[in-house]
């Protein structure tokens, strides 16, 4: 039907005083004192225009106008990091940082016998293990620093591996990682193709807090360019190793613990996350192409019950963790997750 905008907008402004007004207490109160009042002339539908005009008189009407298209909703990094924003003095939520999950079940398709073959556990250890990640970051900073948007975090994550099925050696955490870190993060105006993009800049420790022989650990400096669309985010992390002095001897608990760790972690990390209706699909991608020393995870997760999640994840190459820097595998394990990338 065509009509001129005045007389569509009068009649939309009409339809819309009507259904404020039959839903309002003070129009059924001014039919019941108009029955009460009235001389018998008017009849119930006189009643009702009546009531419906004084009421829509007094009532406030938002009108939207049909020339401006409705604002769309927040892309899920940025509706994440306005939460977070939101609920940072909230002293009763712990924001996460990285995926906090546990894997019960974890398969290997070659357990790294040759690092602890000096230990009690070598030789013993089985290819099923328990896995487990716990990750947080609180703000340094609650206003803005240098732009609007910019934040200083701190931030822990602690991964675990858990020889819960190798009775015989009473069940050994093999494998802990201890990952601090500090880092600043700020919006860019960089938009390419209608994307939002974050930089980042951090330094972080890694380190299994082993004695000699078993120790590894690394110190880094890192950026981060994170590129954001909708339900899809990428994000490349290259990094600068801090450099170690040689040790003196094997022995020596000073010293570099692993000085080729670079030929296998390569220089530079890939992730990407897609969230499709209720599942979240990850990858995490690293190569050192002199050396073609890599590693690739794909992750998925998917509703559980409540806010439990299913997690699932397959990974191959070096680098699982730092015990496994240069021990080659592949790993398929499922569990639950207790929160989500995005």
């Amino acid at each position: 039907m065509r009509c001129i905008y005045t007389v569509c907008f009068t009649s939309s402004l009409f339809i819309a005083s009507t259904a404020i007004a039959s839903t309002s207490p003070d129009y059924d109160a001014c039919l019941l004192n108009a029955v009460k009042t009235q001389n018998g002339t008017l009849t119930l539908s006189d009643i009702r225009s009546h009531c419906s005009d004084n009421i829509a008189k007094a009532a406030p009407v938002t009108i939207t106008d049909p020339s401006q298209s409705s604002q769309s909703s927040p892309s899920l990094m940025s509706q994440r990091l306005q939460d977070e924003r939101d609920n940072a003095l909230n002293p009763f939520v712990i924001t996460p940082h990285r995926m906090n999950y546990l894997l019960p079940i974890v398969m290997t398709d070659s357990i790294n016998n040759s690092a602890y073959k000096d230990s009690q556990w070598g030789g013993k250890m089985k290819n099923a293990e328990a896995e487990f990640q716990i990750s947080f970051k609180t703000p340094l900073n609650y206003d803005d620093l240098f732009i609007h948007n910019d934040g200083l975090f701190a931030a822990f994550t602690l991964k675990s591996y858990w020889q819960v099925y190798a009775e015989d050696i009473s069940r050994p955490f093999r494998e802990t990682n201890y990952r601090p870190e500090l880092f600043y993060l700020a919006p860019t105006p960089w938009t390419p193709f209608e994307a939002n993009t974050w930089i980042t800049l951090g330094i972080e420790h890694q380190s299994n807090g082993r004695t000699q022989g078993l120790s590894r650990s690394w110190n880094r400096v890192y950026t981060d360019l994170i590129v954001e669309k909708g339900n899809f985010v990428l994000s490349l992390r290259p990094w600068w190793r801090i450099p170690e002095d040689k040790k003196d001897n094997p022995a020596s608990p000073k010293g570099d613990d692993n000085p080729d760790i670079i030929d296998f972690m390569g220089h530079y990390e890939v992730n990407a996350v897609y969230k499709w209706q209720d599942y979240e699909f990850s990858f995490t991608g690293r190569q050192n192409f002199s050396t073609n020393k890599g590693y690739g995870e794909l992750g998925m997760t998917f509703p559980l019950w409540g806010k439990l999640r299913g997690y699932t994840k397959y990974s191959t190459g070096y680098g699982e963790n730092l015990i496994d820097y240069n021990h080659k595998q592949q790993r398929l394990g499922i569990g639950v997750a207790l929160t989500d990338l995005l």
